[in-house]
């Protein structure tokens, strides 16, 4: 059975889809993107501010489903430009302490034209 989680912590879908689904154990999100939930807005310019916004979008998310960082077995990254790879690294790397798999990969365009994406899975 799929149980669907949402807080108004993070960003609303812009689409058809939930912001993450349990299935059995484990937690699969959706990709968050650096939108502030407070003003529906993109939040920061820089790679830096962007990141910084995901990874607590990302911690809203995991907290409503009652899992946290240190549970993530997986992350899939997706960079605009992949020379923003070492500032996103250095934030990435000071969140996921826990080292989780991770796919990183750069991309044409991403929604509302954001520098970055990250989308997990977790065991609850």
């Amino acid at each position: 059975m799929l149980k669907k989680v949402h807080t108004d912590n993070a960003p609303q879908a812009i689409g058809p889809y939930s912001q993450a689904v349990i299935c059995g154990n484990m937690l699969y999100t959706s990709g968050q993107i650096a939108i502030n939930p407070a003003t529906g807005e993109v939040e920061a310019t820089d790679i830096e501010g962007q990141t910084a916004q995901v990874m607590k979008n990302l911690t809203a998310v995991l907290a409503e489903a009652g899992t946290s960082f240190d549970n993530v077995v997986k992350t899939t990254c997706f960079l605009k430009e992949m020379s923003d790879f070492a500032a996103f690294n250095k934030i990435y790397g000071e969140t996921f302490t826990s080292k989780p798999a991770r796919s990183c990969v750069a991309v044409k365009t991403l929604p509302k034209d954001v520098l970055v994406e990250v989308e997990v899975i977790a065991v609850i």
